[in-house]
């Protein structure tokens, strides 16, 4: 599955995981590194997800104020 594809709860729940990994600690350098850039990603992705659920409730908003 590409990450553009990821639901938001699939990417808040990855999220979730990885940010208790990189918590944990006990790996290298290296794999943390890799982890914040995952979790970088997937951050950005449930950005996205809502931003347009922002997007969308504005809208509905702004259309029932001019009925």
């Amino acid at each position: 599955m590409s990450d553009e594809s990821l639901s938001y709860e699939q990417a808040r729940t990855e999220l979730a995981e990885v940010v208790g990994r990189l918590e944990q600690g006990g790996g290298s350098l290296e794999e943390s590194l890799a982890l914040w850039e995952r979790g970088e990603k997937l951050a950005d992705i449930c950005q996205k997800w809502l931003d347009n659920a922002r997007e969308r409730i504005d809208t509905a908003r702004a259309a029932r104020a001019t009925e």
